[in-house]
Parts: C-alpha cells; sequence; structure tokens
C-alpha cells in the first residue's frame, strides 16, 4: 500500500550572495511538518558564496549564475527555475537587483528580507545608516519583491530596540537573530498556515 504523504509543499528557491545563514535557516524551517515549503533549489551569483555549502550539507541542489550579463544570467534562471518546478523565489541577502521581466514572471512569487523597518533605510549599509543617525530601533521587514527596491508589500516586520553601545556590527547580528524568527512566520504567513 502507497504511503499517504502530508500536503505537497510548495517548491522553493533561495537566491543567496554570501554566508547563507537565512537559507540555512529556511532549509531547516522547511523540513518541519507544518512548513508549507521545500527548499529543492539554491541560487547564487558568487561562486565562493558561504551559503552554498548547506547546499551539499542539507543535499539541495545548488546553480551558481555570472551576473555579468543580467539579461543573459536571468534567462538561465528561469530555465532552471522552470526545470526544478519553482513555485516560490525567497531572497535571502541576495546583492543582485532582478529585472522587471523577471519579477514580472513571479509576480507575488518573490520574497525578500531587508534588515530595517522598511520603508526606512532602503538598500545597502543599513546597520551603519541607522547608527548614524541615531535612530532608536531598527528591525527587519519581509516583503514581497517588486520592481522599485525594497518597496513592495509588507508581510511582516520586527522591531528591535537600539542600546546606547550598539555599532554596526552588534546591529547586524541582534537584527540577524530576529531574521531567522521572521522569514519562516512571514511564510506561514502568506500561506496561511
Amino acid at each position: 500500500m502507497a504511503k499517504l504523504t502530508g500536503p505537497k509543499k510548495i517548491k522553493t528557491a533561495v537566491f543567496i550572495s554570501g554566508r547563507g545563514s537565512n537559507l540555512k535557516n529556511l532549509i531547516k524551517f522547511s523540513k518541519i511538518k507544518k512548513s508549507p515549503i521545500s527548499v529543492d533549489l539554491i541560487i547564487s551569483d558568487n561562486l565562493k558564496a558561504k551559503g552554498l555549502e548547506f547546499g551539499k550539507i542539507f543535499n539541495v541542489n545548488k546553480k551558481v549564475f555570472n551576473f555579468k550579463n543580467q539579461s543573459v544570467a536571468e534567462r538561465k534562471v528561469l530555465l532552471e527555475l522552470k526545470k526544478s518546478k519553482i513555485d516560490l523565489i525567497c531572497l535571502a541577502g541576495f546583492m543582485k537587483i532582478i529585472s522587471k521581466n523577471f519579477i514580472k514572471r513571479f509576480k507575488g512569487k518573490i520574497l525578500n528580507i531587508h534588515p530595517s523597518l522598511l520603508p526606512k533605510y532602503k538598500g545597502l549599509n543599513t546597520h551603519k545608516r541607522v547608527i548614524n543617525n541615531k535612530e532608536k530601533f531598527s528591525g527587519c521587514t519581509v516583503h514581497y519583491v517588486t520592481s522599485k527596491l525594497d518597496s513592495g508589500k509588507i508581510i511582516i516586520q520586527k522591531k528591535v530596540k537600539i542600546k546606547k553601545n550598539d555599532n554596526p556590527k552588534s546591529l547586524e547580528k541582534k537584527v540577524l537573530t530576529q531574521e531567522h524568527k521572521l522569514y519562516p512566520r512571514a511564510i506561514l504567513k502568506v500561506f496561511n498556515f
């Protein structure tokens, strides 16, 4: 008799450029029973991205694309996503801005995590700018990706208190801890789990 399996999980690709701590966290989250996703593919623009190791550790297919020619790279990525039957993309420290055309193909199915309380501090060097502006709070945001940088509809946010002795590095650490909790919660929210 065939073994009954639970509801089919949503095939997900995680895009990374660096250490991949959110990727690792999403893979672990995907393994729990109540998770609506399975991480089936890791995409990176950086051959030296530390996060690619998690592909080996967790046995997840990984592909690296050279983004020097963005339209060529994106075409190849889209083919790979189609081949792997990917239905959801989670950007996790992916340092390339994806084209309008690419986003249109996956409309409403690309999520990103950003280390600030959007709409404040879009773009790069977030923690440094937050500290320089003597903010009392920072945090992280999971949002839908649109063609405008860090401007898509917000799914969920988490506030982090900034202490007097915090610096960009210590703030980054604090925010990252919250990111790891927030991304899975955002996914559960998106899929009404």
